[in-house]
This record gives structure tokens, C-alpha cells and sequence, in this order.
């Protein structure tokens, strides 16, 4: 069923573009928690607290780690890159015209978002298969080619990059997908600052220890949250041994690891080939009351118009788990998801007495550092729409952590609280961020667009789900972000669903959530503290991602499905949602057998306001039907237009043809840019006619 819901704009501002929220199937005066709503509770504010030195720092996670640790370990293997960096330079002319252009899709106006292709109006720097490329948009000829992989590295390789000038930085994620706080392969992840004037060059490489999550910037000051785990190596326990046996070994190597294993480093390498490495002071690691200590979250800090300082990227850090990044002009927020239950046998709650840890050889818990026990709500069962994650059984036999002549408790594993923790940043001054307040919601998130900032609140839609996975409501949360205490909130929307959208825009914010129809409630959210259900309208289908599109307009990307909730092929919708009491939708395009990139990745998503052109990928796949591409619409106040489809060249691999599926679109002065893994299509924004194609290869 699909739920929109619109958070409603405020009746005498007249131009503000009302949010569209899908919700529940109940009738909108009905929305609210009852005796079939899963368990909820209130949440207060969470505190960070900064540790006074390593010896406190060294003490609080190690108990923490070893509590968390289970008998294989934190996480995945280790894999070891190079790089070799290669320009190569192609003598072009190149122009110093700057054509009227779009840019990235992002969340929030004025903080730009890493993508894999950036342009400026007179440029188009797009980074593929490890190699950046730089194209002149007046010419349209690649001017210069940097090669920034080793040949031993994967050609598909994730990059994306930021641009600022003749500046970019280029994000490579080194190898593996970061599921939802599931640990992933270690990698070479890398930040390579690169020059774009003249000759493409190097100006310097940051090697984190850990996983890149996201990046944000603004004006030319980029933000890159880093993930990290304890850098332990872990006994190897004899063949035959038991998970108790192998977690004991586990713990003892954690209650023995020092300082710098926990410790956030860094590595930058300049120009000229020198290294140093810089490593996140005690003092500048903070925690929350309750923590694994099992990973650290890093923030750091890159000017692209100064580059690497002295300082380096001035990191501050957290114990802390984190898989999505949302920012404004002022903060930064890192939230984490619950992780993925049942049962991670290293959680576990007492049922007798309580056995006291082996005590450390060198470190007491400081006295600041309580772990109280959680009480216990229902958890949640659901996962993401586009994670899929087996858990791991339950274990067999029931672990302590007490020596063996002490007495044994009895251990029951038990699934926590499915709750989302949010830390702020104020990111407002120069150099590092300020830590400013954490708090938690019940549930979880979709993505960066669950969580919006307004008139000194923040908006967090979450889903929640019962034990058994047979009921589900989604909300929204208000929390001042002064101390991201809850001030007020909105549940019982899309009972039985989860949430497949979520857009705030002002006052006003959409959520859809779907299993068989698509209710579209309209949220009133003018007052922070009384939140309310103000209309409601039912559809098939659902969209996965919600656009402004003009007063009272509202653009929707998804799939159209039976009333059975069969999806059929995507759909967009124009909603028109200027009366909240009223919304309803004017118009829908429905291509059959058929999906699009930008129902899960909005950057893949161009809305060009000034001649309403709308581009979306578009694979179809039905018999005989099988096409890779990109669907060109019309969008009016009213009305949706199929203008024509953009396709790019086939390619031959071997002994088959295959035809490249577009991922990015741009408008470039009167011309519509496309972006595929082979090559970069130019048409003409108008008829549609093919102007050039740039290959890759």
C-alpha cells in the first residue's frame, strides 16, 4: 500500500509549495497510534560526552568493544590497493563561455551533494572507471584525461566527486557497497584533491582508515563522514571451539588493545610524493551514554579553495554508528539506522543476576561512562528497499562474559530497541564542526530525505515494525534542534507499510508508503508541538521519489502497481497539492514493464523549471520491449508530455551488444547532456536530434 503524506503549507502564505505525504490506510481523522500500533515510546535528547584524555578514552571502549565484540569478530576482511595516478592531457582550445546549465539534484538548496559528474556551464568533469575526464561544453571535446585507479583496482570502482573552481575532489570508495550498519569489506578508500587548470594534476591524497559514508558541501567547504572499527586483530581459536570460547578470546584481545587502535587516523600524501599521518587527538572524540565502541564516526574538514593545511583535515570524531549524512547551510547531521536483528549474539540481556566483566589489567570504565540496560520495546524486522540482508542465527549456546570459576548467569539474546540515533553539528563557523546535540527517534530511516530542518526544528519520518513483522506505522517526529529533544509528532500513518518517500518542503513534507494502494495524507506542520492529519487521497502505486514542481505542484517517480500491490512499470505523477485538504493528481505517465534509476538515487533525477523538462532513465524490459535509456517529458501546471527518448550508442563486449543505460542528465545552454558508463551524449533540448557523442573509451 501506498502513503503520501503532505506536511500542509501555511494558509496565508499563498506561494508555498505544500508537501505531500503518503500515509496509512486508515481514514485521516483516524491516524494515530491504537491497541494495533506497534509498541512506541518517547525518546529524550541524547548527550555526547568528549573524553578527557586517551587513558579515559582507551578504558570506555574497550569494555564497550569487548561487551559488543562477538565470535567472529566486527567485520569483514581486508583488501589492499594502490593507485597509480596517470594524466594524460589532450590538446584542445578550450572556451571561456559559461553557458546557462542545471546542476546536481541535492536535498537542500546551497549545500551541493557528491555525484559522479559535475559541470560549471563551460565544463563538464565527470569521473568513470577510475578516470576523470574533463569535457568542454562549447567544443564538446575531452580537453584532458586523469587516471586516478591502479590497473590491479576494478574498472567499476564507485567514485564521485565535488567541484569548486578549478578544484575537485574525487571520493573513491575503494570496494563494497556499506550496507546499513553492517560492517563492509575494508578497501583503499581515498579523497583525492585534484587540479583542473590546464593539465589535470594531484594536489593531494587522504587515505582514511575506514569506509566513506557521505560528503556535503558548501560554498567551497566539503564535509566527509568517515566510518572506522577497532583495528584489533583477533586470536584464531582452535577448530573445534564454541562461539562462547571464541568470544571469550575475542574479548581479552580487545580489553588488551590500546589507544591507537581505536583512534581515527589519517593519512595525506602531497604533490611531491610525501607522507605524513595524523591521527584523531583523545580529547577530540566524543560519546553518547550508550555505545558498542565497536565503530567511530569522523568528520572531517576540506576547504577545496585552501586545499590540505597544516592541519590537515581537522577531524573530530565520535563512538558512534552512522549510514546517513543530511546537511543544511548551518549543520551537519549523521544518523544510524537500528542495526540489522535477530540477533547479534554479542547483545545480550540478563535474566539472573548480573556476572561482573573480567576486569581489565590496565583500565577501569570511568565513572562517566554508564551503559545502563535499555528497556525493552518492540524491535523491528523490516529492511530498507534496497538492502536485502540474511541475519545470522541466533547462537546455540549462551555466552558470558565471566571468568570460568565465577558463577554463571543465565543469558537470554533479545532484540533491542529499533530506534534511529541523530547527532547535529554546527558547521556554521570555519574549520571543524562544533558538536551541538544528539537525540533519538523510534524506528527507521529511508534515507537523507527522512530527515529536513526548519525554523529551528528537525522533521524525522521513521517506520517502526512489530517483532513478528506483521504490523508497521510510519511518523513524523519534531525535535528542536537546539537539543533534539522531541517537541511533538504525528504517527499512525501507513499502517501494515513502510515508507518509500519522504520530502519536506517549508512547513510542509510528503512520505509515501506502499503494500496494495496509495493513500496520499496531507500533514499539517506549522505547529511543532501539534502536528495533524489535514486530507487525504488513495491511488495504486507508489512513488519512490517526491519533486517540487511550482506552487502547489508536486512531481512523483515510482511505480504504478494492480490493487493487488503487483507493480506494473514505472509511473509519474503531477499531484496538485495546494488545498491540504484536498490533494489530487492531474496527471501520470505509466510506462509498462519498466523501471528508472531515479526511484532510488535522486541525483539521477533533472527537473529544468524554466521549460518544464523533465529527464528520467527509463529501462524497459517486457518482450520484446528492452530498452535502455532516457525519457524526456513535458511537464506543465497540468499536464505530462512525453516529448521523446534518449539513447546512447550500443556497445559491444565480447561476442554481445548491449545498450548502456543513461544515469545522469544535465542542461547545458540549449542542449540536454546525458552521462553513461560508456560516454556522454549531447541532443538538442528541443527536437531531441543528436549533436555529438563523447566515448570513453
Amino acid at each position: 500500500m501506498v502513503v503520501m503524506k503532505t506536511l500542509t503549507r501555511t494558509a496565508t502564505a499563498a506561494l508555498a509549495l505544500v508537501t505531500a505525504a503518503a500515509a496509512c490506510t486508515s481514514p485521516a481523522g483516524e491516524a494515530g497510534p491504537d491497541a494495533s500500533s506497534p509498541a512506541r515510546r518517547p525518546l529524550g535528547a541524547v548527550r555526547l560526552v568528549a573524553y578527557s584524555g586517551c587513558d579515559d578514552m582507551l578504558a570506555g571502549l574497550r569494555e564497550h568493544a569487548a561487551r559488543t565484540v562477538g565470535p567472529w569478530g566486527f567485520g569483514g576482511p581486508v583488501l589492499m590497493m594502490e593507485r597509480r595516478d596517470t594524466a594524460m592531457a589532450v590538446p584542445q582550445a578550450k572556451s571561456t563561455i559559461t553557458l546557462e546549465h542545471s546542476t546536481t539534484n541535492t536535498h537542500e538548496a546551497g549545500v551541493d551533494e557528491p555525484d559522479l559528474v559535475k559541470t560549471d556551464g563551460a565544463r563538464v568533469v565527470t569521473v568513470t572507471g577510475g578516470t576523470l575526464r574533463i569535457i568542454d561544453a562549447a567544443t564538446r571535446e575531452v580537453t584532458a584525461k586523469l587516471k586516478l585507479t591502479g590497473d590491479d583496482e576494478p574498472a567499476y570502482l564507485p567514485a564521485d566527486l565535488l567541484m569548486s573552481g578549478d578544484r575537485a575532489l574525487v571520493l573513491l570508495r575503494g570496494g563494497g557497497i556499506m550496507y546499513k550498519s553492517i560492517a563492509p569489506m575494508k578497501a583503499d578508500t581515498r579523497y583525492v584533491l585534484v587540479d583542473l587548470s590546464g593539465k589535470p594534476k594531484v594536489l593531494s591524497t587522504i587515505r582514511p582508515r575506514g569506509q566513506y559514508v557521505d560528503a556535503r558541501m558548501v560554498g567551497s567547504v566539503v564535509r566527509i563522514v568517515t566510518r572506522s572499527e577497532p583495528d584489533i586483530t583477533l586470536p584464531e581459536a582452535k577448530e573445534n571451539a564454541t562461539e562462547a570460547e571464541r568470544r571469550r578470546l575475542n574479548q581479552q584481545a580487545v580489553r588488551a588493545a590500546p589507544a591507537g587502535a581505536w583512534q581515527p587516523k589519517v593519512e595525506i600524501t602531497d604533490a611531491s610524493g610525501a607522507k605524513r599521518e595524523l591521527s584523531v587527538p583523545c580529547e577530540r572524540i566524543s560519546h553518547p551514554a550508550d555505545y558498542t565502541g565497536a565503530s567511530l564516526l569522523t568528520v572531517h574538514t576540506l576547504d577545496l579553495a585552501r586545499g590540505v593545511t597544516e592541519a590537515g583535515t581537522d577531524p573530530i570524531a565520535l563512538a558512534a554508528d552512522g549510514d546517513t549524512v543530511y546537511g543544511t547551510g548551518q549543520s551537519l547531521y549523521v544518523a544510524s539506522n537500528p542495526r540489522w536483528w535477530p540477533v547479534n549474539p554479542a547483545v545480550m540481556e540478563d535474566t539472573a543476576e548480573p556476572v561482573p566483566d573480567a576486569p581489565s589489567s590496565t583500565a577501569q570504565a570511568p565513572a562517566d561512562d554508564p551503559t545502563p540496560a535499555e528497556p525493552t520495546v518492540t524491535p523491528t524486522s523490516t529492511l530498507t528497499p534496497t538492502t536485502s540482508v540474511t541475519p545470522t542465527e541466533a547462537p546455540t549456546e549462551s555466552p558470558t562474559e565471566s571468568p570460568t570459576d565465577a558463577p554463571k548467569a543465565t543469558r537470554t539474546p533479545t532484540v533491542p530497541p529499533e530506534e534511529t540515533e541523530v547527532h547535529r553539528f554546527d558547521i556554521g563557523g570555519p574549520g571543524a564542526p562544533v558538536y551541538a546535540a544528539s537525540g533519538k527517534v523510534p524506528g527507521r530511516l529511508l534515507n537523507q530525505y527522512s530527515l529536513s530542518e526548519h525554523e529551528g526544528h528537525l522533521r524525522v519520518a521513521t517506520t517502526v515494525t512489530s517483532a513478528d513483522g506483521e504490523r508497521s506505522e510510519s511518523g513524523v517526529h519534531v525535535l528542536r534542534t537546539s537539543d533534539l529533544a522531541e517537541t511533538g509528532q504525528v504517527g499512525g500513518l501507513g499502517k501494515g507499510e513502510r515508507i518509500y518517500s519522504v520530502r519536506f518542503i517549508g512547513p510542509v513534507g510528503y512520505v509515501v508508503t506502499f503494500r496494495q494502494v496509495d493513500p496520499l495524507y496531507t500533514l499539517d506542520l506549522r505547529d511543532p508541538a501539534a502536528p495533524k492529519v489535514t486530507g487525504e487521497l488513495k491511488i495504486t502505486g507508489y512513488s519512490a521519489y517526491l519533486h517540487p514542481a511550482g506552487d502547489g505542484r508536486l512531481i512523483g517517480i515510482g511505480q504504478e502497481a494492480s490493487e493487488k500491490g503487483r507493480t506494473m512499470g514505472t509511473q509519474v505523477s503531477l499531484f496538485d497539492v495546494s488545498d491540504p485538504a484536498a490533494p489530487r493528481r492531474l496527471a501520470q505517465l505509466f510506462q509498462k514493464d519498466s523501471g528508472s534509476e531515479a526511484e532510488w538515487d535522486p541525483h539521477a533525477f533533472l527537473f529544468w523549471p524554466k521549460t518544464g523538462t523533465a529527464v528520467i532513465p527509463l529501462n524497459s524490459y517486457g518482450p520484446g520491449t528492452e530498452q535502455n535509456g532516457a525519457v524526456v517529458l513535458k511537464i506543465t501546471d497540468s499536464a505530462i508530455t512525453r516529448t521523446g527518448m534518449i539513447e546512447h550508442p550500443r556497445k559491444r563486449q565480447s561476442d554481445m551488444v548491449y545498450q548502456p543505460g543513461i544515469q545522469r542528465s544535465m542542461v547545458i545552454g540549449d542542449a540536454i547532456w546525458t552521462v553513461s558508463d560508456t560516454g556522454v551524449q549531447v541532443n538538442d533540448a528541443a527536437s531531441l536530434a543528436r549533436r555529438s557523442w563523447i566515448p570513453f573509451s
